[in-house]
């Protein structure tokens, strides 16, 4: 088995905001379609410790965005459940110009950046940004880019190894676990 991400702590420290794909990142890549009431209806499969990894994020300082290639009401609703407030459903449009709109009015730089991606509507983020991050099932282009890769497949706690490595990194994860258990850190 692949050794755990393990991320630099002073890169780790500057990260401001996390952004994430969620086809191959957030999903395994599957998609469920069938038939609905008046329309076909979409299903996708989110891992619950991806869930949880992001609800132990908040207050840490680092924000959390969401970007798609192909909207979704699947992932609509699965970022609503996470109160993921920032969700960039694209339909035709770069994510990286998209990204460089959002980070020029946050005022964010690209060295401040954590971006998890799979495929090749990512490889332009990934060159750009501060921490590039990937999983096992990407594509040879975003592999050679990736920092680091998680152990844990896309859709199967992937973003939860990233979280947990970038707070460790930041001597975070004891103090964060410890106040949402309720336990004495």
């Amino acid at each position: 088995m692949p050794s755990p991400l393990s991320l630099d702590p002073a890169q780790a420290r500057v990260i401001r905001l996390l952004a994430l794909d969620v086809d191959g990142v957030l999903t395994d890549n599957g998609l469920w379609i069938g038939p609905g009431q008046g329309a076909p209806t979409e299903l996708k499969r989110f891992d619950i410790r991806d869930g949880l990894g992001l609800v132990l994020l908040r207050g840490s300082g680092i924000d959390v965005l969401w970007i798609s290639s192909r909207p979704s009401p699947a992932t609509a609703q699965r970022a609503a459940e996470l109160r993921i407030r920032d969700v960039l459903q694209l339909d035709g449009r770069s994510k990286l110009e998209t990204l460089e709109e959002v980070l020029s009015a946050r005022r964010v730089a690209w060295s401040e950046v954590a971006y998890a991606g799979d495929d090749l509507a990512d490889l332009a983020v990934m060159q750009r940004a501060g921490l590039p991050l990937t999983v096992p099932g990407a594509v040879p282009e975003i592999r050679a880019v990736a920092a680091g890769v998680t152990r844990a497949p896309g859709g199967h706690g992937a973003v939860r190894e990233i979280i947990e490595a970038l707070l460790r990194a930041r001597g975070e994860w004891t103090a964060i676990v410890a106040r949402y258990a309720g336990v004495p850190s």
